[in-house]
């Protein structure tokens, strides 16, 4: 998977692409095709914003994070993306689907 990165006021570097690389690992271990990952990073006064955008196979996902040390920054990042991803893959399975299925087969009976 080929991420692009942007940066407006920081140099990119091997160890923040590597980073960023094993946080969009841990989202591919829930099966799901991620189509044109996009980070933007900045930095405003002493804090790194990182943002990043993509689509998948499940729906658009966008997060956005700040922190005064960049790798933290990336940390929350990966943590908000992963939790939109978790939502979006169990949302067929979520409690509320369960609980009109068996509503329908009280009806039946």
């Amino acid at each position: 998977m080929r991420i692009e990165i942007t940066s407006k006021s920081v140099a990119v570097t091997e160890s923040m692409e590597t980073h960023i690389d094993s946080c969009f690992e841990k989202l591919a271990r829930h099966d799901i095709d991620l189509i044109g990952p996009h980070i933007i990073i900045t930095q405003e006064g002493k804090e790194f914003q990182v943002e990043a955008t993509t689509n998948s196979s499940v729906g658009h996902l966008f997060a956005k994070a700040n922190a005064e040390d960049l790798y933290a920054a990336i940390n929350q990042l990966g943590q908000r993306l992963e939790r939109q991803v978790n939502k979006l893959v169990d949302k067929a399975t979520s409690r509320r689907h369960d609980r009109t299925a068996a509503v329908i087969d009280a009806d039946i009976a």
